[in-house]
């Protein structure tokens, strides 16, 4: 990365060699005639976070970030101009027949050893960061009632029961008026089914249903080992089959949710290595310094979780479309970059049939945070990734099963993704943003990092970490990775609270249904 210097004078960066644009820098943006120190004179004014021609550009040239053709331009763009979403021709997404497969052979790096924190084990032998019980529901519903119950229980009962975190109802808007029998339907099924297993959970099953629906508890539930083999009037409460009305229904749940708090007060946090870790990554409201500054560093972080055994995800799959072709060589194996493949594929169908493509992914507030289409943006998503092997992929709503570096199948939906990713086992989120949002899940603790100083300042109480440190001097690339790697060990541990708990911040569960609703 070059980064032109002094702080007073019109700054960008360069982020390869071969790039012939780069990002503005200046708080306040670079005005007409102002000059760099290289000699370059902006034209026009730039704001930040936008690019600048570095040099000029003939018509249908390429347009090159990250090293890589991110447009071709639809006239001449001569150099010092501000580059814009009104200049560039957007590329054809790499094909995907004839990929390299798993050609990269990365050095391991050195075990990280002796990495640990405070967490809660299972009988599954996952490990929670937070002892939260969680109430699944089959449809949405029963969601009135369920969230009536859960004011009640934070209100009248948790505060007895100090070594529980929350309860959580699992609403959604899933399990009748859908093609229950369509193919597709396995998603949301699957993700319901493994979202009541997930790590912070404590594996105490308790089911609320109407009792009419498509999706019967049977099918989330029956035979499992959350029920522990017990009989289904235990972990199972129909609306429909109560007769005491709503106060005896909202009685009679309370009752069963009692009995699930007092089994999971008795659990307390052990120590466990780094490697019981499941981070979920992710970003959203994302500008031009979400390449530059917050995803890299996560990469950074994101590869010494490898080296300490841990599991990490990255997902968003039309944000990692356009960079394909950098992920298949990573693969660990064939089978890993056949299956990468795959998923890209099964998605562009599925825009395809929605008579959509991967364009329609990137936002007002994107561009106007300076990425000017889905290629740029995916460039700068990917860096999450870092350099670690890409050990498996999971489809969506499918468990991870392994440890290292996991594509998860997700939309790029912020919503959906975190659904996904709870789905998939996370026990950590981590998500990135530059424009700002005050994104939350009940289940898991997520880490907020801004990509520019400047949102960081604007909104102390929402971020936790500034990664606009890494364009200011204050701290390297390496710095901030390290960094965010060590507030994993901390906020698992409960020893650090996040932004978004303290707040109690949480988006609804958004389940990916790409069956048909009936």
């Amino acid at each position: 990365m070059q980064l032109i210097p002094h702080q007073d004078s019109p700054r960008y960066i360069r982020l390869h060699p071969t790039d012939n644009v780069g990002v503005v820098v200046n708080d306040q943006g670079v005005a007409a005639g102002g000059q760099f120190d290289d000699g370059l004179t902006a034209i026009e004014g730039i704001p930040q976070s936008h690019k600048v021609a570095l040099v000029d550009i003939a018509e249908g040239g390429e347009v090159v970030r990250y090293g890589e053709v991110i447009g071709y331009a639809l006239k001449s763009i001569a150099a010092g101009s501000w580059v814009t979403e009104q200049v560039l021709r957007m590329p054809e997404p790499p094909v995907l027949d004839n990929l390299p497969k798993a050609t990269i052979k990365t050095a391991p790096g050195e075990p990280l050893e002796g990495y640990s924190f405070e967490g809660f084990r299972n009988p599954d032998g996952s490990v929670g960061t937070r002892n939260i019980l969680g109430v699944t529901t089959t449809v949405q519903c029963v969601v009135g009632v369920l969230d009536h119950v859960v004011e009640r229980v934070r209100k009248e009962i948790l505060p007895k029961y100090p070594n529980v975190d929350d309860v959580v109802a699992l609403s959604h808007s899933y399990g009748c008026g859908v093609a229950i029998n369509a193919p597709d339907a396995v998603v949301p099924i699957r993700t319901l089914y493994n979202i009541s297993r997930n790590p912070n959970l404590g594996g105490q099953a308790l089911v609320i249903s109407l009792g009419c629906e498509k999706l019967q508890a049977n099918q989330l539930m029956d035979g499992d080992q959350l029920t522990n083999g017990m009989d289904e009037e235990d972990w199972l409460f129909r609306l429909q089959d109560s007769g005491t009305g709503f106060t005896g229904m909202v009685e009679q749940i309370m009752g069963m949710i009692e009995d699930r708090l007092k089994v999971l007060d008795q659990r307390r946090r052990e120590r466990v290595p780094a490697s019981e870790l499941v981070v979920g990554m992710q970003c959203g409201g994302s500008d031009a310094f979400s390449g530059i500054t917050a995803n890299p560093a996560l990469g950074v972080a994101a590869d010494l979780l490898v080296r300490a055994g841990a599991t990490v995800m990255f997902s968003e799959n039309t944000e990692v479309r356009d960079g394909i072709h950098l992920l298949t060589p990573r693969a660990a194996s064939v089978e890993v970059a056949d299956a990468l493949i795959r998923e890209m594929d099964w998605y562009d169908r599925y825009l395809q049939r929605g008579m959509a493509d991967r364009s329609a992914n990137t936002t007002p507030g994107n561009k106007k945070g300076g990425l000017n289409n889905i290629v740029e943006k995916a460039m700068g998503s990917i860096a999450k990734s870092g350099n670690s092997p890409i050990a498996g992929v999971a489809s969506p709503g499918e468990r991870i099963r392994g440890k290292g570096l996991w594509f998860c199948a997700t939309p790029a939906s912020d919503f959906i993704c975190g659904t996904l990713q709870l789905a998939a086992g996370m026990n950590l989120h981590i998500f990135t943003t530059g424009r700002g949002t005050p994104y939350g899940l009940s289940m898991v603790p997520v880490i907020k990092v801004a990509t520019r100083t400047q949102l960081a300042e604007r909104w102390p109480d929402l971020i936790d970490v500034d990664a606009g440190q890494i364009v200011s001097g204050r701290m390297t690339l390496e710095e901030m990775g390290w960094h965010i790697f060590q507030l994993y060990l901390d906020v698992a541990s409960g020893r650090k609270q996040t932004c978004a708990e303290h707040l109690r911040l949480h988006n609804d569960l958004v389940l990916f249904n790409p069956a048909p609703v009936t």
